[in-house]
């Protein structure tokens, strides 16, 4: 069989496995390299859910691509006779003026979401699973619920690999060069490709191929745990929805029980510790352990604050914590999506998408500006 390829994909997690799907199914020729197992837990994309917001308070350009997001995973979903996205709701909670709510409250006005503010007597009717400081507001999205990553990504991969496209794990690309008849030329720890085209989706990895962006990246680990309950019920979903917590310890964010017997929480978000990736210990610090037990004794009080089980999960953070989305300077041959700041997983289906219209076509229906790495040229 030949070492050329339409289109190479460097990294099979959430974004890339998409990619690899997206480009298969438009008739590309398409290979996949994963440096680790499909499906591993050493980068962002591993314990089991991720929520889908489409309140978004990082920002209204978000919201035309998580929408678009949002209507893939449920095509996806169907076509693979499988469901990815579950539809709980969400709800953005934060003390009345600190900019979180208002923000996310902005969005949904800007792009006609529906919604519904919440003042704290309501929160606490309509969601007693949490126990809130007196000055909390909330705003409630109903599209809002979260994505089974982890199924997700093996979905994308099935459908690619049905549509001909090839997968190889446990094969880190080493290196990629240009080639003289403006394709690239791909080397691996067990071999070297060719292709007309390079998708760079390798999150923690991306400073080792993309040297353009990697004085504006860092990576840092995030703690995940899940929780017994003493009444599952408020924890059901139907009773309690996905959700953005702001209190003073930070941003925590959080899940109803869903096949497992604890109730996930994670953050907060100024808690995340640098970390090579290259270190195979992902296990959360004991004071990332003891931010989520505080916050599960406070705000939480009918679950156990001793974790069933308690997991780390590498974000690759910009400056501005926005993501990027362009082609390398001076091999336009090479697109890359990564760096999306812990935020980034529920936008998979769609960026997949993104990168394969770049890939063929070298245009997205999307306004991709506020994604360009030139930003940090400029800031510079």
């Amino acid at each position: 069989m030949s070492d050329h390829y339409d289109v190479i994909v460097a990294g099979v997690g959430g974004m890339g496995s998409a990619a690899c799907w997206e480009l298969a199914k438009r008739g590309q020729r398409v290979l996949g390299l994963e440096r680790f197992d499909i499906g591993h837990a050493m980068g962002s994309s591993h314990g089991m859910t991720r929520i889908i917001r489409l309140a978004y308070f990082e920002g209204s350009q978000y919201v035309p691509i998580v929408r678009r997001a949002h209507e893939l995973w449920q095509e996806t979903g169907r076509r693979a006779d499988t469901q990815l996205l579950y539809v709980t709701g969400s709800v953005d909670l934060a003390p009345e003026g600190a900019g979180f709510v208002e923000s996310s409250h902005q969005s949904c006005l800007d792009h006609g979401l529906t919604h519904q503010l919440l003042n704290h007597a309501e929160i606490k009717a309509r969601f007693p699973a949490f126990s809130l400081p007196s000055g909390h507001v909330g705003l409630w999205q109903p599209d809002g619920g979260f994505v089974a990553s982890e199924r997700a990504i093996y979905t994308h991969v099935g459908l690619a690999q049905a549509a001909g496209a090839t997968i190889r794990a446990n094969e880190p690309v080493l290196d990629w060069s240009v080639t003289a008849h403006g394709g690239v030329k791909v080397t691996t720890a067990r071999g070297t490709y060719t292709a007309g085209r390079l998708v760079l989706t390798s999150g923690a990895w991306m400073d080792t191929l993309n040297p353009a962006l990697a004085p504006h990246i860092k990576t840092v680990r995030q703690a995940i745990g899940w929780y017994t309950v003493r009444n599952p019920e408020p924890f059901r979903i139907g009773n309690f929805p996905v959700f953005i917590l702001t209190v003073d310890e930070g941003n925590f964010y959080g899940f109803p029980l869903w096949e497992h017997p604890g109730f996930k929480l994670g953050g907060p978000h100024f808690g995340r510790e640098p970390i090579d990736p290259s270190q195979p210990d992902r296990t959360p610090t004991e004071r990332q352990a003891n931010f989520l037990k505080d916050a599960i004794e406070k705000y939480f009080p009918d679950a156990s604050p001793e974790p069933l089980a308690l997991k780390g999960c590498i974000y690759t953070v910009t400056p501005d914590e926005h993501f990027v989305i362009d082609t390398i300077p001076g091999a336009e041959q090479v697109v890359f999506a990564s760096c999306c700041s812990g935020h980034g997983y529920k936008f998979a289906s769609a960026i997949g998408e993104i990168l394969a219209d770049l890939s063929i076509t070298g245009a997205s229906r999307f306004d991709l500006s506020p994604f360009s790495l030139s930003r940090f040229m400029r800031a510079a």
